[in-house]
């Protein structure tokens, strides 16, 4: 497949790095200092990290790819449920850094990037210096929070949930309407992207609807039985753990401390004054929030 036009983050270059299987992964590389991987959410691609990778050049190496069935990178067939499994993107992240020569790093995820920095952190402790989660719960904990009339708000996350086949023609049926109306539900004024970035959006994900269905899939199968094996064998985060998110926890019933607590020893949770795309809309306070966490890991 053609790799998709796209904008660039002005002043990092770009690369074709291999993953787990030889799936190869779009890359934006900028700066210098301690390695620092910015994975994207849904729906959207690195280009949401490209304010936050701008302040943060100065100080660390800041390698940001699309995920594997995003953007421009990789998109392979789902030929099993390892295909889009956490564990198996979270390898993706592991091998893009030690392409560029970074065997440790910081990892710092939104969304969807946020699962996979979460399963790539518990599968490689000795890798991962820090972890910071931006507007998620870990796989295991999201499917035990939604119940009842509230689970209404995450109502895609059981329809891509469902047996290969029909949720990809029923998206791809209205493709642009599905992925417009997150962006647009999911911020908050409607201010946070321009024409051009909203368009870069739209294009991307209707070019990639089998792979982020696969994607979600998977958080209903293969990446929940993984999170229980953890949460059973009493596996934690091993490094410090840094999450800011909006307060889902009112509208939902839980508080997001105690869940994360259940997942890590070292944590700060931080409510944020910002909508879901908070990396776009508040840059600033997301970059003191990966400053703070990288100085908690160099300790």
């Amino acid at each position: 497949m053609t790799a998709l036009t796209a904008p660039t983050i002005d002043g990092f270059r770009y690369e074709r790095l291999p993953g787990s299987g030889g799936v190869e992964l779009n890359v934006a590389v900028g700066g210098s200092g301690p390695a620092v991987v910015l994975l994207h959410g849904f729906p959207q691609t690195h280009y949401m990290w490209r304010e936050v990778a701008a302040r943060l050049a100065d100080e660390h190496t800041v390698i940001v790819p699309d995920l594997r069935g995003y953007g421009a990178s990789g998109k392979p067939e789902e030929a099993d449920a390892d295909t889009y499994a956490k564990r198996t993107m979270g390898e993706d992240v592991v091998r893009v850094a030690a392409a560029l020569g970074h065997d440790r790093f910081g990892l710092i995820g939104h969304d969807r990037g946020a699962l996979v920095g979460v399963r790539a952190a518990l599968d490689h402790p000795d890798r991962v210096r820090y972890l910071g989660i931006l507007d998620v719960l870990p796989t295991l904990d999201t499917w035990g929070v939604l119940h009842g009339v509230d689970a209404k708000v995450a109502w895609h996350l059981y329809l891509m949930a469902q047996p290969a086949g029909l949720p990809e023609r029923m998206i791809g049926a209205v493709a642009e309407d599905f992925f417009a109306s997150f962006l647009d539900a999911w911020d908050t004024d409607g201010s946070t992207f321009t024409p051009e970035v909203r368009r870069h959006y739209l294009d991307s994900s209707v070019a990639a609807v089998p792979s982020i269905v696969a994607d979600y899939r998977a958080s209903a199968g293969v990446d929940l039985e993984q999170d229980r094996a953890d949460r059973e064998a009493g596996r934690t985060l091993a490094m410090p753990v840094g999450v800011i998110s909006q307060d889902w926890g009112s509208q939902l019933g839980f508080d997001p401390t105690a869940i994360w607590s259940e997942w890590s020893d070292d944590l700060v949770y931080e409510p944020i004054d910002a909508g879901h795309f908070m990396a776009e809309e508040k840059p600033d306070e997301v970059a003191r929030f990966i400053r703070a966490l990288a100085a908690r890991a160099d300790g």
